[in-house]
């Protein structure tokens, strides 16, 4: 069974094999950047769920340029195999380049429904933070994720034909796949 689990602090060794499993490479939806070194020692674990949590907390206010963010992990029969991360609100860059949610299931658990189920829950975990429509992103290239999107019923966007923004995107945003699943009007860009 493929469920989303909140952030558990019993887990470091089970989210330090996690992390082991994409072997340096993108873990998106994780809160790390590409290409970040990460810390998978007992305080480098402390330090991340304090920062990831402090996120998703509604009674603060997030940091500048930031947003609330909840993160999950993706479990399946016990095991984690990926992360996912529900954005509250979108800010400029979200909206041109990362959308509400992001996810990354591990290299050896891909192909095998495991994205499908978790982005079809967490479009439903963001439907009940009131959500929705809902943005999710992919690269051009991620046919992968391409198909995942699609058959959560994600919408192609459309600054063009493409479902990019036309160049009216921030840096980086060219090359990517903007879909909207739900059927709520579509919110206008964020001035920043």
């Amino acid at each position: 069974m493929i469920r989303l689990i909140a952030l558990d602090p019993s887990r470091r060794a089970d989210w330090a094999e996690l992390i082991a499993a994409f072997d340096g490479g993108a873990v998106d939806g994780s809160g790390f950047d590409a290409g970040e070194e990460i810390d998978t020692s007992e305080a480098g674990f402390g330090a991340y769920l304090e920062h990831r949590l402090g996120e998703a907390d509604t009674a603060r206010e997030p940091a500048p340029g930031r947003v609330h963010c909840t993160d999950r992990w993706i479990e399946q029969d016990g095991r984690l195999v990926g992360f996912l991360a529900i954005r509250h609100a979108l800010n400029r860059f979200l909206f041109d380049v990362g959308g509400h949610i992001g996810y990354s299931v591990r290299p050896d658990a891909r192909l095998r429904g495991v994205a499908t189920a978790a982005l079809a829950a967490g479009v439903e975990e963001a439907r009940a933070l009131g959500i929705d429509p809902v943005l999710v992103t992919c690269r051009e290239d991620n046919e992968g994720s391409r198909r995942t999107i699609e058959a959560n019923g994600g919408r192609l966007d459309g600054g063009g034909a493409d479902g990019r923004l036309d160049g009216g995107g921030e840096s980086g945003s060219d090359g990517m796949r903007r879909y909207w699943i739900g059927a709520a009007a579509r919110p206008t860009r964020p001035a920043a």
